[in-house]
């Protein structure tokens, strides 16, 4: 049987480049970086120049950047610092955040009587950039936190990071930003746009899982949640993954070095794809914004279907193609996805959606099997 791997926002394949790159750390960087002989300085010499290496891609210092085991992780040591350590008492925030940003929101709230405000979002799943800067302006006399996700990895909408920082600035707020799903996809200057905190994970762009970074300003220091060896500069004790560390880094300079070509390239096989979804499949609605590429993703789509199947997307992968209900992160359970729960109606929620998303592997062949494959599955229960 074929298969099609069209759930890119869920992880993606492992570069080849990236692969030999951690082969070769394996055998070459064994050593403890910890370790003061030869063997361990060798792998801590590796790991810094991999921080200098990722930290010149954000055009700001290598001191700002610590490396974590995840995007997850990441967020959690952020939300937790700015509350526990940098005196945030109001964190704004969506909710069509990642649980790895909402259910860490939600339980500092309890834990700490934190003020938890959620900002408006517009019918197709942008943030209200108005409705968030009436909430900041509400906020002048408390220490604020605005986090938002940079893009939505359920339906591709992309926040304007710049305008939302320079609000955060106006009215004195911290800016932390998910950009799990577009770091490696989108250029990101730090040095030219005013966030205190971003976080990425290897898997998303190419490179190996359990290994991601967070970055923090210089006005910001992060205090540590784990402890007990003092590495990653006292921020995130635990040896560190050396050969996950040179395999994030090696797929992020392939991934920054190939980007226009990548995204040319994506964004025809998402066109044909919408192209040929419109011509089976005439009814079907995209759940956020279609037709603006300032504002949506050029690799992901999520479309609605007018069927109630909640058989179809098993029966995609029964006929070898990989696609998603929506975020992976949720331990595989098959739940109503709570970002469509924001922007349809109850009657819209009910129909069965889909998200597609495409990667650098993708081609318009693969679209031809995919579209003969669910209308094979659509036609039949229709």
């Amino acid at each position: 049987m074929r298969s099609v791997y069209f759930d890119n926002a869920a992880t993606t394949p492992m570069h080849s480049e990236v692969i030999e790159v951690m082969q070769k750390s394996m055998l070459d960087n064994f050593g403890n970086p910890s370790s003061i002989h030869h063997t361990g300085r060798k792998a801590k010499v590796a790991i810094e120049k991999a921080r200098k290496d990722i930290a010149s891609y954000f055009n700001v210092p290598a001191s700002q950047f610590i490396f974590t085991s995840s995007g997850t992780e990441a967020n959690n040591l952020i939300l937790n610092n700015a509350v526990l350590n940098l005196g945030v008492k109001r964190i704004i925030t969506s909710k069509i955040e990642h649980k790895a940003v909402l259910e860490v929101v939600e339980s500092l709230a309890d834990k700490y009587e934190i003020e938890l405000c959620f900002v408006d979002v517009n019918r197709n799943g942008s943030i209200d950039l108005k409705d968030l800067e009436i909430k900041l302006k509400q906020s002048s006399d408390v220490k604020t936190l605005v986090s938002l996700m940079m893009l939505n990895n359920e339906i591709g909408t992309i926040l304007p990071v710049k305008e939302v920082s320079v609000l955060c600035k106006e009215n004195g707020a911290l800016f932390h930003s998910d950009t799990v799903q577009a770091v490696g996809h989108y250029e990101l200057d730090l040095s030219s746009i005013e966030i205190d905190f971003i976080v990425a994970s290897a898997h998303k762009f190419h490179g190996p899982k359990g290994i991601g970074f967070l970055y923090f300003s210089k006005n910001h220091f992060i205090q540590p949640m784990i402890v007990g060896g003092g590495q990653e500069r006292g921020v995130r004790s635990s040896t560190e993954n050396v050969h996950g560390i040179l395999g994030m880094q090696k797929a992020l300079e392939i991934s920054i070095k190939e980007m226009d070509v990548d995204k040319v390239k994506i964004s025809k096989v998402k066109a044909y794809f919408l192209s040929e979804l419109q011509k089976n499949f005439p009814d079907i609605a995209i759940n956020g914004i279609l037709d603006n590429d300032l504002y949506n993703s050029y690799s992901i789509v999520n479309v609605r279907f007018p069927i109630t199947d909640k058989m179809f997307l098993f029966n995609l992968d029964l006929k070898g193609v990989a696609a998603s209900a929506g975020s992976a992160c949720q331990s595989g359970a098959s739940k109503i996805s709570h970002v469509l729960k924001e922007i349809l109606t109850d009657e819209e929620i009910s129909k069965t959606s889909i998200r597609f998303s495409f990667g650098k592997f993708s081609t318009q062949k693969e679209v031809d099997y995919v579209i003969g494959k669910m209308n094979e599955i659509f036609y039949k229960n229709s």
